[in-house]
């Protein structure tokens, strides 16, 4: 039992989603019976190498480089339908969301030559971004990149990088002059994952699985035809990205408000396997609480969604929307892990809580995400540093 909701209804009445809609009813019953709603790497490369072979991999790329060129509006709802179809992540997720961009920007033609190698997964991508003591403010990164002849000499270290164990290649982020501000002495660069001096080694997450992975540079020596945008201008290609992430946002609230509202819909009309917890008075409600915050969050991504279309400047529904997304995602799974009873379906919920504890910390925590809505939505003043 599904109740459409506002961005159920935007994928129905979309071209593109029904286009898309036909390739997965192709491709899903042989992905279905191998890997079934597995999430592991091997699995989301097996679905990004069945969707490139139709070239739905990148829709909101530009035709030039392999993509559909879509506009936002069907970007949006191309992602509701892989959603709706419980399609997992691209497993090069990170090349065709970030990586590709940034060559389309400021890539040479030996560089943008990775573009197709991302699509069909025959490269898969790493950023090397955030460091120990650099992640929220990655201005502050240390890691250093020193000129010798036509080479660079990197060394220092990264943290939390996602596939970062899988990866063939890495967009890494370097101080090329230590001299500069901060936000200006940062170069980018494209790594083979495979040069000597690179050393990576799994982070173990509280699941049992490793996701991440820590970095070590140790005098990786990378050629300067490997700069990727200007000398010293690593933070304007990092900044590159940011044009296109709106539409991931908005994406982001349509996909929960389908994901959610489906699952607590599931739950309280008897149509899923569950344990007796679902007939108490207090889940019932929390579960009710779940799902009008993601018709809430749908309702702002439509809303979002109608200020990109218009031309306008981001406004407060995408701050409010990686909050709601934050906390009721957390919510959501902690509410079915206690509804769930014994059995596979318990296992299931069990493993979303765990992913789930990560969720105010991706794409920027929750406190922060707070800071920048009560600076720059309310107005409110910025408390004086000691």
């Amino acid at each position: 039992m599904t109740i459409p909701g506002a961005a159920s209804k935007l994928a129905a009445s979309s071209p593109a989603g029904s286009e898309l809609n036909a390739v997965l009813r192709e491709i899903s019953p042989a992905l279905r019976e191998q890997w079934g709603d597995s999430r592991v790497l091997p699995a989301r490369m097996a679905w990004q190498q069945a969707l490139h072979r139709h070239n739905w991999v990148a829709p909101a790329w530009p035709i030039e480089y392999g993509g559909r060129g879509l506009s936002i509006r069907e970007r949006v709802a191309c992602s509701l339908v892989l959603a709706e179809n419980r399609v997992p992540p691209m497993g090069g997720i990170l090349g065709i969301q970030n990586v590709g961009y940034a060559l389309m920007a400021f890539g040479t033609p030996a560089q943008k030559a990775s573009l197709p190698k991302i699509l069909s997964t025959e490269e898969l991508w790493c950023q090397g971004f955030s460091e120990p003591e650099a992640g929220s403010d990655l201005a502050s990164l240390r890691t250093r990149a020193i000129a010798d002849g036509d080479e660079f000499v990197v060394n220092g270290q990264k943290i939390w990088t996602s596939e970062g164990m899988n990866a063939t290649h890495c967009l890494l982020l370097a101080r090329t002059d230590p001299a500069a501000p901060k936000h200006q002495g940062i170069s980018a660069f494209t790594v083979d994952m495979t040069t000597p001096g690179i050393e990576c080694r799994p982070i173990r997450q509280i699941t049992g699985e490793s996701d991440f992975a820590e970095v070590f540079f140790s005098d990786m020596r990378v050629p300067a035809a490997n700069l990727l945008g200007p000398l010293n201008g690593g933070w304007g290609v990092t900044t590159t990205t940011l044009a296109h992430e709106r539409a991931g946002v908005i994406g982001m609230a349509a996909e929960m408000e389908v994901n959610v509202t489906n699952q607590i819909v599931a739950v309280l009309s008897g149509d899923s396997n569950i344990g007796q917890g679902a007939s108490s008075v207090v889940l019932r409600e929390r579960m009710a609480r779940c799902y009008a915050n993601a018709r809430v969050a749908g309702l702002l991504g439509m809303a979002a969604l109608q200020e990109a279309e218009a031309g306008g400047a981001e406004g407060a529904q995408q701050s409010l929307i990686k909050l709601i997304w934050s906390s009721t995602t957390q919510e959501v799974s902690r509410t079915l892990l206690e509804v769930h009873g014994s059995g596979n379906a318990a296992s299931s919920a069990s493993t979303s809580y765990l992913y789930g504890r990560g969720a105010t910390i991706a794409g920027g925590t929750t406190e922060i995400l707070k800071s920048l809505a009560g600076e720059r939505v309310l107005g409110l003043a910025r408390e004086p540093r000691p």
